[in-house]
């Protein structure tokens, strides 16, 4: 069936790329038109017994299209929504399948081990039927906006971290910090980084009333569970850098609250554009993703769509934390701009970090570079066919693009490229989500700010 895939507009530099949601429309209406197709209910579990459903439908033969189909759809719900034990309900042949892949000794052991992490349990397949998949038990948080007082907003991404004092909701100062934590083995070099950055934004401030950060990662109780930001912490020493913000918090006296970058992204655009139904997406070092319902609420979802599939492609590139292959970090941040670099013949010193790389194709573009233009069109592409392939886990209406990459000529690029896509192969995607691009400053800081809008005081 993946011969049969066929986009209407071809990535530039990247003529493999087999759009996931292509393949997942076309597996569907095709199971359903042979009149055998059975319902398969997927359903996740994690903390406090929230649990997460998707209903979908499979031929009720363990067949390699229907066992490719199911696998990444589990993919993808197990790094959107998150979970501990996942319910398989449908036919018996497909969960064992599904139930000896995402196991210790599977090809999946790096998503469950990632969960175990997260979640504090060891991840379990239970394999059972249809009817018995618990019902969808969501959280329902309502997330930020509170601006009144002196507050501080930070956000710590990969390369570079961000802080904010902001007064009444006006940021009075900000400013951007490089740095290289991943590689980092000490936890005494996250604090003090985060903890420099906060006394620097109080400065310019009578005081402090609240804190509130984004960090890549999985984050749960102000805890950093999960982060490639950690990735070099030693496990004897892991539980100091994990809990920098309860100390921080103590140090400080007052309320303080840290929330995934993604779910900042989608809170970031709720309060610049005064609308709920939000998506977010920064394309960083890494893709961030955050998502609020039409409700104005968290749902508790992971939104790590960094790990989930949207190329099908059997030569697609591997992610080298994860082993797996088309998963989002590779399409829609700056190891995507390093990975398209060999197919634009561009040359860069091997020792070049990413955001190097990615300042001297941005450079290449402002001044016209055809080679470096293509890098931005197919990451468009990229773009264009993943956005609905979202919709069909998200109900949203408005999305957020920003993210270092998205800056300058090339930004424009991606997002043109992206509504070609739409316009021509999903129209009534193309007129149901409206994507939102803010301005350069609030691309850079902006999280920062939302960040800040986090703790809700008592005064």
């Amino acid at each position: 069936m993946l011969l049969s895939i066929k986009p209407a507009i071809k990535a530039p530099l990247d003529p493999g790329f087999l759009p996931a949601v292509i393949y997942n429309r076309q597996y569907v209406e095709s199971a359903k038109a042979t009149g055998k197709s059975v319902p398969l209910v997927l359903g996740l579990e994690r903390e406090c017994g929230l649990v997460s459903r998707f209903e979908t439908v499979v031929m009720p033969t363990a067949d390699a299209d229907t066992l490719l189909y199911v696998e990444r759809i589990v993919k993808f719900l197990v790094w959107g929504r998150g979970g501990w034990k996942l319910h398989v309900g449908g036919p018996k042949a497909i969960g064992d399948y599904i139930r000896k892949i995402y196991s210790a000794r599977g090809a999946r052991k790096f998503d469950c081990d990632m969960m175990a992490l997260a979640y504090g349990k060891k991840f379990e397949v239970v394999v059972t039927t249809a009817g018995k998949v618990p019902a969808a038990k969501d959280m329902q948080v309502p997330a930020g906006g509170h601006l009144k007082g002196c507050r501080i907003g930070f956000d710590l991404g990969a390369s570079d971290y961000k802080v904010s004092a902001v007064i009444d909701g006006e940021a009075i100062f900000t400013q951007e910090t490089p740095w290289d934590p991943k590689v980092q083995t000490n936890p005494e070099y996250h604090y003090h980084h985060i903890s420099a950055a906060l006394h620097r934004a109080a400065a310019c401030m009578p005081r402090v009333d609240a804190i509130g950060g984004s960090s890549a990662g999985i984050i749960v109780d102000n805890e950093i569970r999960v982060a490639s930001l950690l990735r070099a912490i030693p496990k004897k020493v892991f539980p100091q850098a994990a809990a920098v913000f309860k100390r921080i918090q103590k140090e400080w006296n007052v309320p303080l609250v840290m929330m995934n970058d993604g779910d900042v992204t989608a809170l970031a655009g709720a309060l610049s554009l005064g609308k709920n139904g939000m998506l977010g997406i920064a394309m960083g070092s890494s893709e961030a993703a955050g998502f609020m319902d039409k409700k104005g609420h968290i749902l508790g979802w992971l939104n790590e769509l960094a790990f989930t599939p949207v190329d099908y492609n059997p030569k697609a590139a591997a992610d080298e934390w994860s082993g797996d292959i088309g998963i989002g970090a590779l399409y829609f941040s700056q190891q995507a701009v390093n990975k398209l670099l060999p197919s634009a013949k561009i040359k860069l010193p091997a020792k070049m970090d990413l955001p190097e790389r990615l300042v001297e194709v941005q450079k290449l573009m402002a001044q016209g570079d055809e080679r470096a233009a293509k890098i931005y069109e197919t990451i468009g592409v990229y773009l264009g066919y993943t956005i609905p392939h979202y919709v069909d886990f998200y109900d949203f209406a408005h999305m957020l693009i920003l993210g270092r990459v998205t800056t300058g000529k090339g930004g424009d690029i991606v997002l043109s490229k992206a509504r070609e896509v739409l316009a021509k192969e999903f129209s009534q995607t193309a007129s149901d989500i409206a994507m939102h691009v803010p301005d350069e400053k609030t691309r850079r800081v902006g999280q920062a700010v939302a960040a800040a809008s986090l703790p809700k005081t008592k005064k």
